[in-house]
């Protein structure tokens, strides 16, 4: 079978579980899938905790703070950003900073970031989302022609305008002359 081929063509001959997963994969291949589960799992527990009630027979423990409105509000944004990077993938630097200013937001304001839980998943998660980036599609017709036997290879950025070393120029630094690198002498 092979790996790169597409999901429908599989339908035929898996299993339903099987095909579910491979769409699953591919859904979630094409946008910040981590970046987004990461800042919702963040949400839960600051949103949780201050609202949160534990019963040991007939004693009751309350997590109730004057600030549960403010905890409840940046649980709700930090599952809001993190389901909006899942299905609007063009937020993602507006969501991951909105999401870890909110995580540093949500230590003074809802029992410490969710005893610190929410608050490393949110950190994570807006970390996530601004390093990510969409993969860009390979050109078959460039790599092709950049495979092909007999060709000069061009320097990696002379098509996109970044200035490339000249014939002129050694390769090395190793040379501290006047005359290495074209006349010009370097400054260490």
């Amino acid at each position: 079978m092979n790996p790169q081929a597409p999901v429908y063509e599989r339908a035929a001959d898996d299993a339903w579980l099987t095909v579910v997963y491979y769409r699953f994969h591919a859904w979630s291949g094409h946008r910040p899938f981590w970046a987004g589960l990461f800042t919702l799992l963040g949400g839960l527990p600051i949103a949780y905790f201050p609202y949160a009630d534990m019963r040991l027979g007939n004693i009751t423990l309350a997590m109730a703070t004057t600030a549960g409105s403010g905890s409840l509000i940046i649980g709700i944004l930090l599952v809001t950003l993190g389901l909006a990077l899942w299905f609007q993938q063009g937020i993602r630097v507006f969501a991951g900073v909105a999401s870890i200013l909110l995580a540093l937001v949500s230590l003074p304001v809802s029992n410490l970031g969710g005893f610190f839980i929410g608050f490393v998943l949110a950190m994570v998660g807006g970390a996530l989302a601004l390093a990510w980036a969409p993969g860009v599609p390979v050109d078959e017709a460039a790599a092709a022609a950049a495979a092909a036997p007999g060709r000069a290879q061009e320097p990696a950025g002379a098509h996109l305008g970044v200035p490339a070393p000249r014939e002129t120029e050694t390769a090395y630094e190793s040379e501290k002359t006047a005359h290495a690198d074209g006349g010009r002498n370097s400054a260490g």
